[in-house]
């Protein structure tokens, strides 16, 4: 006897999609059964990682998204209905970071931060959330079985750290914003929580966990190692799941025990 979710018949959308995170999440997804929209900037990438599910026998479409473009946002968000249906679950992952003391930090770091982290994560899910909304209302074709949101916050999002001071505070603006559209969008069937994770090894921070400062930080970590991406997969199926009907303004921290 096996216990198994099942995400054939949705469509996820997954911003961010080109490296890192976003691409293993739509990995997660497809290998599901949900139909993947992976959306960024990089859409040449996005093209091998579609290539990639399909040659897995998973179905994924490509959409060029700049999250700190809201004509950008609305287009990426129609389009993607069109070619793959209602969106279902939007995992909300688009994402930059930034290491500056905070007197160092410009208007211009400050903002570049702020329109990705915050402001692009903000408009994304007010997209994708008002045509779910539309659907519970019956005023928008597609059949509604409950939509799910996840943004994809950090544990740096509960626990500020040394020269990302920033950062730290888009991440934070993401949890509040994972609470405030739970309390608004749960009586519309829509669940929306938030992921919070810790170190994970990925290509854009890969070659630091080789140098003596990344090994430094390890050895500060509980465990002393950090994370894969695949590590936030389980987690990532649940919430994007049907099961996961009462999980609702949740903020989950995975990251091995690092902010306990």
């Amino acid at each position: 006897m096996s216990y198994e979710i099942d995400l054939s018949g949705r469509v996820a959308f997954v911003t961010g999609a080109s490296s890192g995170l976003g691409a293993q999440f739509a990995r997660t997804l497809a290998a599901a059964g949900a139909g993947v929209v992976l959306a960024a900037r990089r859409v040449e990438r996005l093209k091998t990682l579609r290539a990639e599910i399909e040659s897995q026998g998973g179905d994924a479409h490509v959409v060029a998204l700049d999250v700190t473009d809201p004509d950008s946002i609305r287009a990426a968000v129609a389009h993607a209905e069109t070619e793959m249906g209602a969106i279902d679950i939007l995992v909300n992952n688009s994402g930059v970071g930034a290491t500056h003391k905070l007197t160092d930090v410009t208007p211009e770091d400050f903002d570049f931060v702020m329109n990705t982290n915050m402001r692009g994560a903000f408009f994304v899910a007010q997209e994708v959330a008002k045509r779910m909304i539309a659907r519970s209302k019956g005023l928008a074709p597609g059949t509604f079985t409950g939509g799910r949101v996840v943004n994809i916050a950090s544990m740096a999002g509960l626990k500020v750290l040394p020269k990302i001071g920033v950062y730290a505070m888009s991440k934070a603006a993401v949890v509040h914003m994972t609470k405030a559209m739970a309390l608004e969008w749960g009586r519309y069937g829509i669940n929306v929580n938030a992921v919070c994770p810790g170190y994970i090894d990925t290509e854009i921070n890969h070659h630091h966990w080789q140098t003596e400062a990344g090994q430094k930080l390890m050895e500060m970590l509980p465990r002393k190692r950090v994370g894969q991406p695949a590590d936030l997969d389980a987690l990532l199926v649940m919430l994007c799941s049907n099961q996961s009907h009462f999980v609702n303004g949740a903020v989950i921290a995975a990251d091995d025990g690092f902010g306990v």
